[in-house]
């Protein structure tokens, strides 16, 4: 069946996490995270994606700048930085991630296209705004979709089933896109067709579903969407 809908995660797939890290850790008098920032991005994501399964499972919703915090003061500790000041410039950073270079000119192609393009994700409406507005992307989406409206975090059903209710498309018409391969893989299980951007070359996850494709950056997203 035709694709109709390119539907995209956010966070590690548009929006380059490890941004806010890169950025304050060059900053003047920042000695401390220029030893460790990459580790310090690599808990911090790790420990801001464990608490959305645990709240999921526990059912125990909260709003996803909740658990970016929580997993912001976890890493810190677990590097040895204790720093109010360093917390507060990193969540600053954190509303103003930097999209990946390819990620304009591939929506701006995917607009031309036809297609309609929309961010799924476990962010919150306001998270997401100012992630888009700062990165320049608002007139390349449709629209903007967050698991707040259903109160539960990924991989949930019913997150899925938003794209369906707001573009009136099947599972079958839509590539979703992530560089989570869990995300990846749950969503093929739910009918879409997707794409796991697996940008760090990671082993696939031992899951029931398989991503539709792989691919190591978004640059030929719109190339593939023609071809299914």
């Amino acid at each position: 069946m035709t694709i109709t809908t390119c539907i995209f995660d956010a966070y590690g797939t548009l929006f380059d996490v490890a941004a806010a890290a890169r950025i304050a850790a060059s900053e003047p008098g920042r000695d401390d995270l220029a030893t460790c920032w990459q580790k310090l991005a690599s808990d911090w994501r790790l420990k801001q994606l464990q608490y959305t399964w645990l709240r999921a499972v526990a059912d125990a919703h909260c709003d996803f700048w909740d658990v970016t915090q929580h997993g912001l003061d976890w890493a810190m500790e677990n590097n040895g930085l204790a720093d109010a000041e360093l917390r507060e410039r990193l969540l600053q950073l954190y509303w103003e991630l930097q999209a990946y270079p390819e990620v304009p000119e591939m929506l701006a192609a995917l607009k031309q296209a036809g297609y309609a393009t929309a961010i799924l994700s476990n962010g919150s409406p306001a998270m997401l705004d100012g992630a888009v507005r700062s990165a320049g992307l608002v007139e390349l989406l449709d629209d903007t979709l967050s698991v707040e409206d259903v109160q539960i975090f990924k991989p949930d059903r019913r997150v899925y089933d938003l794209v369906g209710k707001r573009f009136g498309c099947t599972p079958e018409q839509v590539l979703f896109v992530s560089s989570n391969g869990w995300d990846a893989a749950a969503s093929a299980g739910y009918g879409f067709q997707t794409v796991w951007v697996n940008r760090a070359g990671e082993p696939m996850d031992r899951l029931p579903w398989t991503p539709s494709e792989t691919l190591p950056d978004l640059t030929t997203i719109p190339a593939l969407a023609a071809q299914l």
